[in-house]
């Protein structure tokens, strides 16, 4: 499957919504003021259920039909009798499908009727994978002017080989750069498809009544970030961390290699020249700093990695290469901070 934005086949209308300013990758339905669950679900084009349907064998040229013991088929609701209905995933008995309007509420639950702002919602694919992004209330003061508002992001996959996930975003004003930490250090909560999942979704709704202690916890370490200084030559270390070059397995001239090789010093160009002149880092107090660094990283990785088309970008920045690479400059920060970037 593919993954980049879906695109009704019978409508023509692109799996998305965002409210406010276009995002830089430019798709989707505008709206205009703060949307209700509702309202995004639907502006979204997400507004279908999905269901468990069962599997069958074909018997004596087509004549029977035989039942698969524990297959069923994760299909769209409102297309499931239909000859091009995309199959999203197979799975067993035990697996429980979370709705997309479940989803929603689930953050209404969380933040509190009329509190969150949906600010995106889609999906990907044939609509196996949705997401949605919700601002949440204030936002991090990280050095004067230099705010990071509080986001959270949902994903949920209707292919039955990802749970229900829940991360902690925070967004750049000045450049919208997505701020994303590392899994290891705890951003993300996990709910798996199984028979107890409502109830799961609920007890994770307690784990999230931390949401601003991690938003404190992350506000800290922008500002230790944007307190520390760091000169030409800790600057390379630090992208060449982030960066690292390939290994040698294929021989150091191979055709793969060489391509691998130039593409991590690039990356490392750019990034090295966001942090001298990307939005914000020019400003006083984040200027030549970690935190103009860091920043350096992940507008490279939003805005301006090339090679990729807008919809797929958006992949690489929230569930692919370009959020690790963006968690492992996070983790990699941290690490210079307390003198452990070797």
């Amino acid at each position: 499957m593919g993954h980049e934005l879906h695109i009704d086949t019978e409508t023509g209308r692109v799996s998305m919504m965002y409210v406010g300013e276009e995002p830089w990758h430019g798709l989707g339905k505008k709206l205009d003021k703060p949307a209700t669950a509702v309202e995004a679900i639907k502006a979204a084009n997400l507004d279908w259920p999905v269901i468990k349907a069962p599997l069958h064998t074909s018997l004596d040229q087509g004549k029977r039909l035989l039942p698969l013991e524990d297959k069923y088929a994760i299909v769209r609701g409102d297309k499931h009798d239909k000859v091009d209905c995309p199959v999203f995933g197979i799975v067993g008995s035990g697996y429980t499908p979370l709705q997309n309007t479940e989803a929603f509420q689930f953050f209404d639950d969380i933040v509190g009727q009329g509190a969150a702002i949906y600010h995106t919602a889609g999906a990907l694919g044939e609509g196996e994978r949705i997401w949605i992004l919700a601002k949440m209330p204030e936002g991090i003061e990280v050095v004067d002017d230099d705010i990071a508002e509080k986001f959270l992001l949902l994903s949920n996959s209707h292919d039955g080989k990802s749970s229900v996930q829940i991360k902690f975003t925070p967004i750049r004003v000045v450049c919208h750069n997505t701020l994303t930490m590392a899994l290891s250090r705890g951003p993300t909560v996990r709910v798996a498809h199984f028979s107890n999942l409502k109830e799961r979704l609920r007890q994770a709704e307690l784990l999230l009544g931390i949401i601003n202690q991690r938003f404190n916890e992350l506000g800290n370490n922008f500002q230790a970030m944007v307190q520390k200084s760091i000169k030409k030559d800790e600057l390379v270390k630090y992208l060449a961390a982030v960066f690292p070059e390939p290994r040698e397995g294929e021989g150091p001239n191979s055709s793969r290699f060489q391509k691998s090789l130039q593409r991590c010093r690039e990356n490392r160009l750019w990034a090295s020249y966001f942090f001298e002149v990307g939005k914000g880092n020019t400003a006083r107090g984040a200027k030549g700093t970690l935190w103009a660094a860091y920043n350096g990283v992940t507008e490279f990785i939003d805005q301006r990695e090339t090679g990729r088309m807008p919809e797929k970008r958006l992949e690489s920045v929230w569930f692919g290469d370009g959020y690790f690479v963006k968690a492992r400059t996070f983790n990699l920060a941290q690490e210079m901070l307390a003198g452990r970037l070797n």
